[in-house]
This record gives structure tokens, C-alpha cells and sequence, in this order.
């Protein structure tokens, strides 16, 4: 794995609450945001995945109540 480099721009507010999380959980500062970062990901990629199982999810019921009157076709 080849590390990379990330950077932002950040206010002090968000740097010294960031310090001082990072220090409360015992990492440091590096470590904490790239987990923190790393769980809003995760988050993100399980959101998009429910939507996308929503409507799916949708688009079956839409089918098989389109077909529920044809159950008896045929008999």
C-alpha cells in the first residue's frame, strides 16, 4: 500500500476540539482523523447501500403486485 497525503484547511476551534479528542482517545492526531474519516466512509457507503436496497426493495413489491392478479391465469 502506497501512503498518500491529505490536506485541508481547518479553523482553530476545529483543530483544538480535534487535539483534544485525538488526545482523550489516546492517538494521535494523524491516527484520529484518518479513523474518523475512515467511519464516515463506512457510514456513507452503508447509507448509499439501504438507499439502493429501498428501491429495490420497491421496484420488487411494484412487480410482484403487478403480477398478483395474474395468479390464476391459466388454471
Amino acid at each position: 500500500m502506497h501512503a498518500h497525503t491529505l490536506s485541508f484547511r481547518a479553523g482553530d476551534d476545529f483543530v483544538e476540539n480535534t487535539i483534544s479528542a485525538a488526545l482523550l482517545a489516546g492517538l494521535k492526531k494523524s491516527d484520529y482523523v484518518r479513523e474518523a474519516v475512515r467511519e464516515k466512509n463506512e457510514r456513507t457507503m452503508a447509507e448509499h447501500i439501504a438507499a439502493l436496497s429501498r428501491a429495490l426493495s420497491a421496484d420488487h413489491l411494484a412487480f410482484n403486485e403487478s403480477m398478483e392478479d395474474t395468479i390464476t391465469d391459466g388454471l
